[in-house]
């Protein structure tokens, strides 16, 4: 999901939506179509200002995986994590549910 993955970046930055159109010299209304996946197939041009303006490359955005340091691996998951992760699966969640809750947590928690 390229446009979800766009967002993603963008929150990362503490940037609004309006910010990262602003900086990128593209239009705030087609940038939310783009995130919001209603639009799936933006220009080379369109991906390599926002790419700029978010310290990524096209590649990486198009691939909608984020190069990955040392660093920022993940940490082994404990039996209660895994436990967890499956019961949500089960339950009917999927990654989208799962990330739109996290953007929610984040969201509150800069509101409080």
């Amino acid at each position: 999901m390229l446009g979800s993955y766009i967002k993603e970046l963008r929150i990362q930055k503490n940037l609004s939506l309006t910010e990262l159109a602003e900086r990128a010299g593209v239009s705030k209304s087609y940038l939310s179509t783009i995130e919001r996946d209603l639009q799936k197939n933006p220009s080379i041009q369109f991906l390599e200002k926002i790419a700029s303006v978010l310290d990524t490359t096209v590649e990486s955005i198009v691939q909608s995986e984020p190069s990955m340091s040392k660093d920022q691996e993940l940490p082994n998951l404990d039996n209660e994590w895994i436990s967890i992760v499956k019961e949500a699966m089960e339950s009917g969640i999927d990654k989208k549910d799962f990330k739109e809750f996290l953007d929610y947590q984040r969201w509150r928690r800069n509101k409080e």
